[in-house]
């Protein structure tokens, strides 16, 4: 017979096992991360986010993505998963539209879609955005306005003309320009770069000559900011043509530390993909009704999150990080 020493121990040991995360009496979800393109900085600080968070929980995260920006590959991954019967998606789109009947067909299946960089989209339990699309882009013309003296022409970059945060930003840009720097206007519209840096820096060397004038470019697609730093340092623009953009330091840092390009603007993706996984386990966990306004993610620039007022299940997170010169080495991704 065994002691009562031993029960009790067994008891505590049981209990253990079923409140630790990932361990045997709980389930083990299985989670993938999904954004528009993999192999860049920004998906690699993206995937430390996921990795980081597994680790922590015990549950199955990964990453996956596109090896080009290509709507109709992305989908196929979302086709894939389904047919591998995962928990739950953490989707960024590159294509809302595209998306939506593969998305309808995961959530069929009792699959959890958390969106990113995604306002718009329907077939989806919860969207979450580290900050107001138009707000961002009204700050990253404010620094461009800046450094043009808030006169002359400028063109915009977007990763795709579908891509909803990449037009949104460009949106909130465009607005603050007109109404605060009318000496300032767009050259062209909007060049479609699909988050490529070499396209970028083909279309803007284009542009820096179809436009000898040109003293602006606003660049929602991180790549662009290695782009225009290429375009503007090999034509030797510095001082003359003025960027501000989506960007990491890892990539575009190099550029801002020569003066090629000014200021680059960002959220942390990491950040960003540990607050989709935890979204995800909240309404797997039957956690849903705690997902509201204020709600505490306790993570940096998630925690008091608001909600769309048009919108139910899209919230916001705090803000953006502003880099220029003196502290673009503060931050080392």
């Amino acid at each position: 017979m065994k002691s009562r020493m031993t029960v009790i121990l067994l008891a505590v040991m049981a209990f253990y096992a079923l409140a630790a995360p990932g361990v045997a009496g709980e389930k083990k979800y299985k989670i993938a991360t999904l954004p528009k393109l993999d192999g860049i900085a920004w998906s690699h600080r993206m995937r430390e986010g996921v990795d980081q968070y597994a680790k922590e929980t015990g549950h199955d995260l990964w990453l996956l993505g596109p090896s080009k920006s290509d709507a109709a590959e992305q989908v196929q991954i979302v086709e894939s998963l389904i047919a591998q019967g995962v928990d739950a998606i953490c989707y960024v789109p590159f294509s809302v539209e595209a998306s939506e009947p593969a998305l309808k067909k995961a959530r069929e299946a009792d699959i959890v879609i958390i969106g990113h960089e995604a306002t718009t989209l329907e077939n989806v339990d919860v969207i979450i955005e580290p900050f107001d699309n138009h707000a961002y882009g009204a700050n990253v013309m404010k620094h461009l306005a800046a450094n043009m003296g808030g006169k002359g022409k400028y063109i915009c970059t977007v990763g795709s003309l579908t891509s909803k945060s990449h037009n949104e930003w460009i949106d909130g840009a465009v607005a603050y320009q007109e109404a605060n720097f009318p000496e300032m206007s767009q050259a062209a519209p909007r060049l479609e770069t699909y988050d490529d840096a070499a396209t970028d820096y083909a279309k803007l060397k284009e542009a820096l000559v179809a436009f000898p004038d040109l003293k602006g470019i606003c660049g929602a697609p991180d790549p662009t900011s290695v782009g225009a730093g290429l375009a503007i340092e090999e034509r030797g623009l510095e001082g003359k043509v003025f960027f501000s953009g989506t960007g990491l330091p890892s990539t575009a840092g190099q550029y801002i530390k020569s003066g090629a390009i000014q200021t680059i603007h960002f959220w942390d993706p990491k950040i960003a993909a540990i607050a989709m996984n935890k979204l995800a386990i909240m309404i797997l966990d039957g956690k849903r009704d705690d997902i509201k306004a204020g709600l505490n993610l306790g993570i940096d620039g998630f925690t008091d999150l608001k909600q769309d007022p048009n919108k139910p299940n899209l919230f916001y997170g705090q803000g953006w990080v502003d880099v220029d010169k003196s502290n673009v080495d503060e931050y080392p991704f």
